[in-house]
């Protein structure tokens, strides 16, 4: 996750480490430099996340916007994912990535110098399977980064929204939540295309949960 373009300024956090908890890198740490507004999702929800992404990480084409530390997609990467593009802007969030590929190995992996938003704006490429959003809380980007996100997205596509607790997110237009769950801070949502998703589907707005759940999928 990274630094918001236009935000109130966020408190700068510690620089420290995250690890990658299975696959091929397993226990290699992760630099977490000290960028405003960068918090790397804890290692229970990461593990939960991809419980829920089993059977749809190896292989797959992934999209890390809001990259930040590289905890997500490089979780992926060490999951056997086929490529990851990781999205980022800070210049500090951005040499800790390029280091971290180098060291890794990870061929697989394009850290790409960019603003999240602007970058998705500009038509896709090549349609991904797995995307995680997890931008700074306090910028707002919600709502605009999903809005952008469809043209980017396969047929089976799945979708990790992170957001701060008890804050509505603003659902996925043609995708219904998955699985979602709550910590003491975040809210987390696993979105997966309805089956009968049309693209004039109007996007709406999810409520609070409460727990760990897995809704009905239709």
């Amino acid at each position: 996750m990274s630094r918001p373009r236009t935000a109130a300024r966020s408190p700068v956090p510690p620089a420290g480490k995250v690890r990658i908890i299975a696959g091929r890198w397993r226990g290699s740490r992760l630099e977490v430099p000290a960028v405003p507004g960068l918090r790397p999702s804890p290692d229970r929800v990461r593990e939960t996340l991809f419980n829920w992404l089993q059977g749809d990480v190896a292989g797959a084409r992934c999209l890390d916007l809001f990259a930040g530390s590289g905890a997500l997609g490089f979780e992926a990467a060490s999951r056997g994912a086929g490529e990851v593009v990781m999205v980022e802007r800070d210049p500090r969030a951005l040499a800790a990535l390029g280091a971290a590929k180098a060291r890794l190995g990870a061929d697989q992996v394009e850290v790409v110098a960019d603003d999240a938003l602007a970058w998705l704006m500009r038509g896709p490429g090549r349609p991904f399977d797995v995307v995680f959003v997890d931008p700074p809380f306090a910028a707002g980007l919600h709502r605009a980064v999903l809005d952008a996100l469809g043209p980017w997205l396969s047929p089976a596509a799945r979708v990790y929204v992170e957001s701060a607790r008890g804050e509505p997110v603003h659902e996925l237009s043609g995708f219904t939540p998955h699985r979602q769950g709550e910590t003491r801070d975040t809210r987390h949502v696993l979105f997966a295309r309805r089956k009968d998703a049309s693209v004039h589907d109007a996007p709406a707005t999810l409520a609070p949960s409460s727990g760990d759940q897995a809704p009905p999928t239709t």
